[in-house]
């Protein structure tokens, strides 16, 4: 046989001997490569499904809140409206409403005990004649008011109707003060 020969079968016989003894790292390195890949693949697979997850949790969370702020609205509106509900219930009470009970050519048979007659100035407000009423003002005081002059005022000050507005308003302010410092007056000496 030649060398070369030899050589040559030499040379093959060591490829297939490393071959032998590096195919199982190969395959242990596809192997983990293979792994890793899979691994990959199913943490973005999961990942996703987490996402998709979350943003179908997040829209079901935001409807809710939705229709919790219009649950809320809702509930305002109710007591918003049993509040003018009661409201009215009182003005009816007081007779303050009547003139939505009596049609107009019914005026005439309640004239005498509707709660519209408190409007005794006819300025279209009867709070104003309430509080007149309760503070006891006399009846003399109406009829200065009606020519212009209020009392504790002088023609000179009740010129025109701002001023004596304004006079009635002072007027009240000073009642109001009075009437405020008697009730705590009477507060303290019931307290001691």
């Amino acid at each position: 046989m030649s060398t070369g020969l030899i050589i040559a079968i030499v040379v093959v016989a060591i490829i297939i001997i490393a071959l032998l003894l590096l195919l199982p790292r190969m395959r242990a390195t596809a192997r983990q490569k293979q792994a890793e890949r899979e691994l990959r693949s199913r943490r973005e697979r999961v990942a996703n499904e987490q996402r998709e997850e979350a943003a179908e949790r997040e829209s079901r969370a935001e409807r809710a809140e939705q229709q919790a702020r219009m649950a809320e609205q809702e509930a305002q509106r109710e007591r918003a409206e049993a509040n003018l509900r009661n409201e009215r219930a009182s003005m009816h009470e007081r007779g303050m409403a009547d003139d939505e009970l009596i049609a107009d050519d019914e005026r005439d048979r309640f004239s005498g005990v509707s709660g519209g007659e408190a409007d005794r100035d006819r300025d279209g407000h009867t709070l104003d004649d309430r509080a007149r009423d309760a503070t006891d003002r006399d009846t003399d005081t109406d009829r200065d008011a009606s020519a212009g002059v209020r009392s504790g005022t002088t023609d000179d000050s009740a010129t025109g109707s701002e001023s004596s507005d304004y006079q009635r308003g002072r007027e009240d302010e000073r009642r109001f003060e009075r009437s405020r410092l008697t009730d705590d007056v009477r507060e303290s000496d019931r307290t001691n």
